[in-house]
């Protein structure tokens, strides 16, 4: 046994937890969110699931079953519905987007050195990730399932007709020896190892990357890359399609196969300063429209680097494989790479050129590309996008005061949130449930009963709102306890519902209930993914008149990157952040004219 399997053997696996807690927990999470009437019409519902001997018992014990004979109850189950039987594009939709710090460079040679020194960086974390000595991480003591960094280099989505699934060439004999380099829409296959098995160093891989470009100079050529940007059915089509020819087939297999890809990006239009940060969230998320650099991506690769000449990169992630913290992680180890001076001049054998990989383009395939570009445009026109970087405080204040930065940070989402539309609404925030074997995430609902009361008090006269306040972090600090030891209620009413399809019993009526499309339509789709670099993660509303909000405490300040569609009439990312800056003001202000409670 490797130590890898050592170390997840002796994880515990995710518990299913008690039928009649999560119905208890569930009538809760309702009340802050529906009418009374609803609320009572949903307690019958329950009532009549929760009967001794009824429907609940049975599937319940259905999932206690599953939970036995599998290492994870929920991980397929997860993946499937999650991700890869989700249709629409993984663009804007699925897929994460990352911005960096903007780098120093300004032209060609330094875009190309910083290329060369991240990828050494991403080689540094694969040699960890190979050899089995990437460090265990930790959450309250408990050591955290590692998987996800075993999933997320040599990977790719493959598209299917109903179903998509995932390739990694990660293990066995055939391991990738190379990345894919992709520049003015054309794919290269860059070996980054040596014959003698040593990585390619920052000179070497300097002078490839050179050769890349200057032999892709012209932008003439077809973006074939744009196909997979497209709805996962008609790419699926157009995959099959692509794939008839034996270049094409070759090619798309040699980008499957990379250990990621690196995506050397046109500059794009200048902009003042204070949007400056948005534009580039928008790059990272979409390649800013088939004019610009959508075109330069595989959007099926789990980890494509964006590195444009004028210093804005980042990278964008299929999100199957993987949760963003590991994702962040990578990304600390190759920006601290990134800082540290070259320590060996390598000696100069000549390399050989890197393969660019070709394509024949029939004129079916041509109408393919033409239709993705036009999808992409809608698209990429209708995304909305801010990055807020909040200045006047960090994480330093809400602990100042005792309080979780998390809860601190929601409650202030949800007070904006009310202020703007006079009620609340469901939201999301994703948890690990990576102290279990093969655990992806559950939800956190912040939208408590306390959450409620807090965010009406906190514009009324009320004498007891920074009490209030702290009461609702505390209920939520609360909840994500619960919710990080496996305990929340969505993942579990979920595999209640797929054990009523597997077991080909009629739809339950609890999940008919307007009730629970009301709690599965998450207005707020929200996470909060720390790292040391001063970095933000973005993605995408998860329904049409909603808001996709990530953000990342730092000491002193909090970035924030908000999301919203323009075909929504009612949203707007630019209001939410004003919005979000006055209720985080707002609550400290309260905090501090409160002598502190014996709460």
């Amino acid at each position: 046994m490797s130590r890898f399997q050592l170390h997840q053997e002796a994880l515990p696996h995710l518990p299913v937890p008690p039928l009649q807690q999560t119905l208890d927990r569930y009538l809760l999470a309702l009340q802050p969110i529906i009418s009374e009437e609803e609320l009572n019409h949903t307690q019958e519902l329950v009532a009549e699931f929760r009967k001794p001997g009824g429907v609940g018992e049975r599937l319940q014990k259905g999932l206690e079953r599953r939970a036995k004979k599998t290492e994870n109850w929920l991980s397929d189950w997860w993946l499937k519905t999650a991700y890869l039987e989700y249709r629409l594009p993984v663009v804007v939709h699925s897929s994460p987007g990352v911005v960096l710090p903007k780098q120093d460079f300004l032209d060609r040679q330094g875009q190309l050195r910083f290329a060369a020194k991240l990828i050494e960086g991403i080689l540094d974390f694969k040699t960890m990730i190979d050899n089995e000595t990437l460090p265990v991480e930790y959450l309250g003591g408990k050591p955290l399932c590692m998987n996800q960094y075993y999933q997320i280099l040599s990977s790719c989505r493959i598209p299917g007709p109903k179903r998509d699934s995932i390739v990694n060439y990660a293990k066995g004999k055939k391991q990738s020896r190379h990345i894919t380099v992709v520049h003015n829409f054309q794919f290269f296959e860059l070996d980054v190892y040596n014959s003698d098995g040593s990585p390619l160093t920052t000179d070497q891989l300097f002078i490839q990357l050179e050769k890349i470009w200057n032999t892709s100079l012209q932008t003439n050529k077809e973006p074939i890359g744009i196909l997979t940007t497209n709805h996962r059915n008609s790419w699926a089509k157009a995959y099959n399609n692509l794939l008839k020819d034996k270049t094409n087939k070759e090619s798309v297999r040699t980008i499957e196969k990379s250990i990621c890809t690196v995506c050397l990006d046109a500059p794009m239009p200048r902009v003042s300063e204070d949007i400056y940060k948005s534009r580039v969230a928008a790059q990272m998320l979409h390649g800013g429209g088939s004019r610009w650099n959508s075109g330069n991506r595989w959007f099926d690769k789990t980890l494509q680097f964006i590195i444009a000449e004028d210093g804005s990169c980042g990278l964008v992630y299929e999100h199957a494989p993987s949760e963003g913290p590991p994702i962040v992680a990578l990304l600390d180890h190759i920006v601290e790479y990134t800082k540290k001076p070259e320590l060996v001049r390598s000696p100069m054998i000549p390399l050989p050129m890197p393969k660019k990989l070709r394509f024949n383009i029939t004129p079916e395939i041509k109408n393919d590309i033409e239709k993705a570009k036009q999808n992409l445009n809608i698209m990429v026109e209708d995304l909305d996008v801010k990055v807020m970087v909040f200045h006047q405080f960090g994480k330093t204040f809400p602990k100042s005061e005792k309080i979780s930065p998390d809860a601190f940070i929601q409650l202030a989402l949800q007070l904006a949130y009310y202020r703007m539309y006079g009620h609340v609404c469901a939201t999301y925030e994703s948890a690990s449930l990576r102290m279990f074997r093969l655990g992806r995430t559950d939800t956190i609902r912040s939208t408590s009963v306390e959450s409620l009361k807090f965010v009406q008090s906190m514009d009324s006269p009320d004498k007891s709102k920074a009490d209030l306040l702290r009461r609702a972090t505390q209920a939520h600090r609360q909840y994500t306890d619960m919710a990080i030891r496996g305990n929340a209620i969505d993942r579990h009413l979920l595999g209640l519902k797929l054990q009523a399809i597997e077991d080909l019993v009629s739809m339950p009526e609890l999940f008919m209930d307007t009730a629970y499309a009301v709690a599965m339509h998450f207005n707020l789709s929200t996470s909060q993914v720390p790292a040391k670099t001063d970095c933000v993660m973005c993605f995408g509303p998860v329904v049409p008149d909603g808001y996709g909000i990530c953000y990342n405490p730092m000491d002193e300040h909090i970035n924030f990157a908000i999301s919203a569609f323009n075909s929504c009439a009612d949203t707007n990312a630019a209001r939410m952040a004003h919005y979000l800056e006055k209720a985080l003001l707002d609550m400290r202000i309260l905090l501090q004219s409160t002598p502190k409670s014996k709460l």
